[in-house]
Order: structure tokens, then C-alpha cells, then sequence
């Protein structure tokens, strides 16, 4: 089986390393860029299988870069990794296209499964998030 071709979108030099090194345990990294403008041209000149991006990132957020990236294509596929647990922000991701949203708290666990479920054009959302929201807990 080939390997998921993954692009990399994290402003925070550590914290994009150690994505990195989850993701290269199953995916190819093709890239990884540091803000919103590199993901939209690295999305059009590589055209990865999946896009995993932060959301809050300089010169251009996740969200905006994630919009402009599937007004052009909604083949994308696009899994936002973060720390926000904000209903509001999760629904917008989904509103703007997004197949997964997982916790940077728990991408060790999440992260592969939603570069997987958005491979096969499945939604993926953190179980932290879903359980917070059976609960009837604000997030």
C-alpha cells in the first residue's frame, strides 16, 4: 500500500519536528511549512494526500489558508492538528472543508488515525472533543 503523502503546516519549529516524526512513521512528509501563504502554495505545487495544519499561524491562519485551498480544489484533504477546543472553531474547520481536527494534547494518539480516516475521505474529530460534547461540556 502506498504511503500518504502529507503536508506539514506548523509555525512552532518544536512542535513541527515532533509532528513531523509521528507523521514519518506512516506518511510521507513531502513539506513542511510555517504559515498560512507557504501551505497554499506548497498545497498547489506538491498536491499532497493530506494537508495537516495549525490553525492559529503568522502572516495567514489555518482557516483562511485552508478556505483558499479548497475554494480552488475540494479534493483537498485537510486535518487540523491544534490547541484549541473551541465548538466555534471546530465548527468552522468543518464549515471550510476540513476532515479532521485533532488536539495537539492528544495527536500522539489521534494524529494518524485522522491522516488515515481523511485519506479515505472519512471525518475525524478528537475523542476528547467528542466527549466533551456528549457531556454537554463547553470547550
Amino acid at each position: 500500500m502506498r504511503r500518504v503523502r502529507v503536508l506539514l503546516a506548523e509555525d512552532h519549529e518544536v512542535v513541527a519536528s515532533e509532528l513531523c516524526a509521528l507523521l514519518q512513521s506512516e506518511c510521507d512528509v513531502v513539506a513542511t511549512v510555517s504559515d498560512g501563504k507557504s501551505l497554499i502554495r506548497s498545497a498547489f505545487e506538491l498536491h499532497p494526500d493530506v494537508i495537516v495544519a495549525d490553525i492559529s499561524m503568522p502572516v495567514l491562519d489555518g482557516l483562511a489558508a485552508a478556505k483558499q485551498v479548497m475554494d480552488r480544489d475540494r479534493a483537498n484533504r485537510i486535518v487540523f492538528v491544534t490547541v484549541h477546543a473551541d465548538e466555534a472553531l471546530v465548527e468552522r474547520a468543518f464549515e471550510v472543508g476540513a476532515l479532521g481536527y485533532v488536539l495537539k494534547i492528544t495527536a500522539g494518539e489521534d494524529l494518524l488515525s485522522a491522516v488515515r480516516a481523511a485519506a479515505r475521505d472519512e471525518r475525524y474529530l478528537s475523542p476528547l472533543l467528542n466527549r466533551a460534547s456528549r457531556d454537554g461540556q463547553t470547550t
